[in-house]
């Protein structure tokens, strides 16, 4: 089976991906190794900061409008507290944007995306499908499946996610750098109106945001150490709401589980180069960053975007895997995504940090911060894309 793109993964990332080039002119396949239906029951504990950027291109993607809105939260405002009382706040009418970000559960838009997908006319759709080899010629890439099956393509796009599978096979290696922390989520029920709001506090041992939900809920990211994230995992429901509440200084009132918790480690991951002669890395195979910004996956947007641009505007170009072509997505995406690692790993070790001269640094620059509305606002910005 002969196509122009192989897409390998279709998450957020790969299934917007593919989404976003339905009028490309392109023969594409889809390979996801995980069944697509996925339960609407209950809320869902995996959940993400969509920017209005994000949301823009997933509108693109005739996505967005498509979702059930009583299920996605917009956020108007944002507070971070540093040590000392210090402050910074954020606020979608002080920036003159109607909101900061859009708080939604990853099974919901993962449903909307993969919907349109099995509509599109250009799409083969491969799931549940393993990968068994992949190897890259000359004149195109071959991809064995493991019941034997062979798809041949111009284009291969790695979609697989952090542990990805595609960028190994095609020996892209870099060492990541573990941050001995563990990203622990669930959601809640809180007591006092969130009133759109996000929190975030940084703390000695860690960093904890609670994220507005409908219907009086919150979803909990709180970076701890390993140690403790097992020690949260454990703890009753009655106990972990009252930690929660406790590291919360209790700013949303009494808490109480509406998922259940559970964790996974955090790294980072800055690849010396995204893309090879017929292949291309989108999302977490391409980069990997601290969630403390909630950038994470509207670095992946980001990416899909722009590649979908480069194959949209090849103009004569026939061959879509040209190396030429895929520099054009790799020039674009270095500073921004360059920016945003730098970024959040400077963060996560100025404020997980006991040294007194730090502390002193990072709560004089968050008071400046506060103070500087130009400072603020370009800060703002760049999330926002």
């Amino acid at each position: 089976m002969t196509f122009d793109v192989l897409i390998i993964g279709g998450g957020l990332v790969g299934a917007s991906l593919a989404a976003a080039l339905k009028s490309s002119g392109l023969n594409m396949a889809l390979v996801e190794t995980q069944p697509t239906v996925l339960s609407n029951e209950g809320w869902d504990n995996r959940i993400y900061a969509v920017s209005p950027g994000g949301a823009a291109f997933l509108t693109q993607c005739d996505a967005w409008q498509q979702l059930d809105m009583n299920r996605v939260q917009p956020v108007e405002t944002m507070r971070v507290f540093g040590d000392e009382d210090m402050e910074l706040d954020f606020s979608a009418y002080q920036l003159g944007v109607p909101e900061l970000a859009f708080i939604l559960e990853n099974r919901l838009l993962q449903q909307v995306l993969w919907r349109g997908l099995q509509e599109q006319d250009n799409l083969t759709l491969f799931h549940p499908a393993h990968c068994a080899s992949l190897v890259w010629h000359d004149d195109a890439a071959y991809l064995q499946l493991e019941d034997g099956r062979t798809l041949k393509a111009k284009l291969v796009i790695g979609a697989d996610g952090g542990n990805s599978w595609v960028r190994q096979q095609a020996g892209i290696v870099a060492p990541p750098t573990l941050y001995n922390q563990h990203g622990v989520v669930a959601n809640f029920a809180v007591e006092k109106l969130h009133r759109a709001t996000a929190f975030q506090w940084f703390q000695p041992d860690g960093i904890l945001a609670l994220l507005p939900l409908p219907q009086q809920m919150v979803s909990m990211v709180w970076s701890v150490s390993p140690e403790k994230s097992q020690i949260l995992l454990q703890l009753s429901h009655e106990e972990l709401c009252a930690q929660v509440a406790a590291a919360s200084h209790h700013t949303l009132g009494a808490l109480q589980l509406v998922t259940s918790p559970a964790a996974f480690p955090l790294r980072l991951l800055n690849l010396p180069q995204i893309i090879k002669p017929r292949l291309a890395l989108v999302g977490d195979a391409a980069h990997n960053i601290h969630p403390l910004a909630g950038q994470g996956v509207n670095l992946g947007f980001r990416d899909a975007r722009q590649l979908a641009q480069v194959l949209l505007q090849r103009g004569a170009q026939q061959d879509c895997g040209n190396i030429h072509l895929l520099r054009r997505y790799e020039r674009a995406r270095k500073e921004d995504v360059l920016s945003m690692v730098l970024t959040t790993d400077v963060l996560k070790k100025l404020f997980n940090n006991s040294n007194p001269l730090l502390r002193a640094v990072r709560n004089a620059g968050l008071a400046a911060t506060n103070r500087i509305a130009p400072l603020k606002k370009m800060l703002a910005r760049h999330a926002l894309n």
